[in-house]
């Protein structure tokens, strides 16, 4: 089963959950203030070789992987 990235609409809480690809969009629980109200994020990855990137982006909760967006306030 694949691991997806959410967001909490009303807390903006960012949060991961092992899912099966059918409950993909299915609504999900805010582990910090129960609601349902959630969506999935874009997933990014960083893959590091020989001390360079060489995909992805660092950083972040995956919906800017830059680490300072508005949905996930890092």
């Amino acid at each position: 089963m694949p691991v997806y990235e959410y967001v909490c609409l009303d807390c903006r809480e960012c949060f991961d959950a092992l899912r099966p690809i059918a409950q993909a969009d299915t609504p999900i629980a805010c582990r910090v203030c129960g609601s349902e109200h959630s969506s999935r994020m874009l997933s990014l990855f960083y893959a590091q070789s020989g001390g360079r990137a060489v995909a992805g982006t660092h950083g972040g909760c995956g919906s800017c992987g830059g680490g300072h967006c508005s949905s996930c306030a890092n």
